[in-house]
């Protein structure tokens, strides 16, 4: 690895699993402080690595490897039956694109959409500072999806540009439109965004088999993930782990 493609990593201490209460998770980090992080970025999420907020980490688990890198690669992506009735759907809906920042809109957007959804979970009692530092970072040339019915604000997903392709950061809407299948309409919007960007891949961050908040992401097939080899393979659409 060239030098301007180098940092440090880190490694936490264990800690409570995000997705599992009964298990302990450990991650990888790269250096947060690493003056050359936006230039990792894309090579970081090519061998598995996500962003949260200005942390660009890894699980690292020594007894667990639940956590799978999952991509789709947008030139053979065919949505399906389902997905397709979702685009029928929306098609009064606009989509538009926009540098991501701190608007009053889409911080109103994201506290209704925590309050339903992730109400005492601790993210539903944080104001602007909280919402930047959790999907924004200074290395990170980050968009803002929006989806709107009029000019109404109804969903805006967090996606991050990089040479390798869009990373899906995290999507919010309003709960009063769940029947939309909001975040379903998020990610076939930034298939269609990579295709325009010329981009070959959009990441979804880990995918959890049979996890009831992760196994969504099976349904975007074709899929590929990345194996503990550091390969990435194309994965059955309806099983576990190949490998």
């Amino acid at each position: 690895m060239r030098r301007a493609e180098s940092a440090r990593l880190f490694k936490t201490r264990p800690h409570a699993c995000g997705y599992y209460p009964d298990r302990i998770a450990e991650n990888l980090v790269i250096d947060p402080e690493a003056p050359n992080l936006g230039l990792l970025y894309g090579t970081a999420l090519n061998q598995g690595y996500r962003r949260s907020g200005g942390h660009l980490y890894r699980p690292a688990c020594s007894s667990c490897q639940a956590c799978v890198p999952t991509r789709i690669e947008v030139d053979r992506f065919t949505p399906n039956r389902t997905q397709r009735r979702v685009l029928k759907r929306n098609q009064d809906l606009t989509i538009r694109t926009v540098p991501a920042g701190t608007d009053p809109e889409h911080f109103a957007l994201y506290q209704r959409y925590l309050s339903e959804r992730h109400a005492g979970g601790g993210m539903d009692q944080g104001n602007q500072d909280a919402f930047r530092e959790f999907l924004l970072a200074p290395f990170a040339r980050s968009l803002f999806l929006e989806i709107r019915h009029e000019s109404r604000l109804l969903a805006c997903a967090v996606t991050d540009h990089t040479e390798q392709g869009l990373s899906a950061v995290y999507t919010f809407f309003d709960p009063e439109f769940s029947g939309r299948s909001l975040g379903v309409l998020a990610i076939l919007k930034q298939i269609a965004l990579c295709r325009r960007l010329g981009l070959p891949y959009l990441y979804l961050g880990f995918w959890l088999s049979a996890h009831p908040k992760m196994d969504y992401k099976r349904q975007f097939q074709p899929q590929e993930h990345l194996g503990p080899d550091g390969i990435w393979r194309l994965a059955p659409p309806q099983s576990g782990v190949p490998y």
